[in-house]
């Protein structure tokens, strides 16, 4: 039985941590889709600098970055290519499992993985932007807001404590419960399989970004600390954190995903994310081997 409160304590915990970047980001929101004075002088979302503060914002070890991100690009307000430098720069537990291993031998691993991480989120933001250069964002008129016809809600004749604040804590503690259901999941199934799935990762040298970049793809906070937790342990190269790393997006699919008519682009960025992990995962490999590291 304390197992089972400790897998509820983890998840409600988990969700907890991610409540105040839920509420921040339906704040925003309301300001990007009413095109208030802050916003209708600022393009700092959409603007070529986008991919990069993307990465630098994803970079930071705390998963609410991402479902942020991905709440934004739900609403058509960001651009794929910026969406993806925050998935790819994310990392969530996996910094702070390796700073603060027993041994203190795998922390010289953060700085090269910073590295590695920021530089491919920039590059495949700025790339997936190129390619997608007709990509069409949400156009709003000022003082518009889509809410009428997104959330069933009609946010015009509302007060200023309704529309930045009511609203946004009823639309955040929506997505709360989804999170925390998922999470229940995900904690009960990773708390029972976690030692096969810590064997599967384990497999050959040269199959490790392939496999771990699929255990990265899991939705939960559990994956990063999975693959974190076998490379401290010796069981997994860096290549292979690097691949599981950098394909891990925290709770941002949880939020693709609750979009069902959106499923095919959902998928896509799934992929998009896979492949980009394995590439360098695979880049990270080939460099150790030539290094003779």
């Amino acid at each position: 039985m304390g197992e089972i409160w400790e897998i509820i304590l983890d998840a409600l915990w988990d969700s907890l941590r991610v409540f105040p970047f839920l509420f921040l980001m339906y704040v925003l929101i309301e300001l990007l889709e009413r095109r208030t004075a802050v916003t209708r002088k600022s393009n700092v979302l959409r603007g070529n600098l986008a991919p990069l503060l993307g990465a630098a914002t994803g970079i930071i070890p705390q998963c609410g970055f991402s479902v942020m991100a991905a709440k934004l690009y739900d609403r058509r307000l960001i651009r794929t290519g910026t969406l993806l430098a925050v998935f790819v720069a994310t990392s969530d537990e996996a910094f702070v499992l390796l700073l603060t291993a027993e041994d203190g031998a795998k922390a010289f691993s953060v700085m090269p993985l910073v590295a590695v991480l920021f530089v491919a989120a920039v590059g495949v933001g700025y790339l997936c932007n190129a390619i997608l250069r007709g990509e069409k964002l949400a156009e709003l008129r000022e003082g518009e807001s889509v809410h009428g016809t997104r959330c069933g809600h009609d946010h015009e004749e509302d007060s200023a404590l309704r529309r930045y604040l009511v609203h946004p804590l009823l639309h955040s503690l929506e997505i709360f419960a989804y999170i925390l259901i998922v999470n229940l999941a995900f904690g009960f199934a990773m708390h029972y399989a976690a030692d096969a799935i810590s064997a599967f990762l384990q497999g050959g040298y040269w199959f490790q970004p392939l496999i771990a970049a699929a255990v990265g793809l899991i939705p939960n906070c559990a994956a990063s600390v999975l693959v974190s937790q076998a490379y401290v342990l010796g069981g997994l190269s860096f290549g292979g954190l690097v691949a599981g790393v950098c394909a891990n997006a925290g709770l941002g699919f949880l939020i693709l995903f609750k979009n069902t008519k959106k499923l095919g682009r959902t998928l896509a960025v799934l992929a998009v994310m896979y492949i980009v992990g394995v590439a360098v995962g695979y880049a990270a490999l080939g460099c150790i081997q030539l290094c003779g590291l």
